[in-house]
């Protein structure tokens, strides 16, 4: 008799709107982008219709070097859910162009992470819709 195999759980969704998807199509292509305001020229993250600035409407992307520094971090131990294991890191990391954004963290034992360490993005590809940008020490730590 064969047995049915088990689903296999699917990463939850971000938050994706026609003001994000240009994001989410980047991560896709394993790249990381920031949105720019045209008319100002200010760089922001998370993205949104308007520019806080100078409240213009017309906006571009540049895509980021993928580097930056660990501003916070936090230990998330439950509820785990499937795909989900073991506690996740979660940081804020302060990008070299100045905009921050909230990602995991993955490479380092959360006995080793520390605040303003190097980090470089990497991209996670949890199913053939969803890449995630991820970021991992951009220097070995002896574990």
């Amino acid at each position: 008799m064969a047995t049915t195999p088990t689903p296999v759980a699917l990463r939850p969704r971000p938050v994706m709107t026609k003001d994000t998807a240009f994001f989410w199509e980047a991560a896709r292509q394993h790249r990381l982008v920031i949105q720019r305001c045209t008319r100002c020229g200010r760089l922001r993250h998370p993205p949104m219709p308007s520019c806080p600035h100078c409240l213009s409407l017309e906006w571009d992307t540049v895509d980021a070097c993928g580097r930056g520094m660990l501003t916070t971090y936090t230990v998330l131990h439950r509820p785990l859910a499937p795909p989900f294991t073991g506690p996740q890191l979660i940081g804020v990391i302060t990008l070299e162009e100045g905009t921050k954004l909230v990602a995991g963290l993955v490479g380092v034992e959360r006995n080793r992470v520390a605040i303003g360490m190097p980090l470089q993005v990497e991209f996670l590809d949890c199913d053939p819709e969803l890449t995630l940008p991820v970021f991992r020490p951009a220097v070995e730590i002896e574990q």
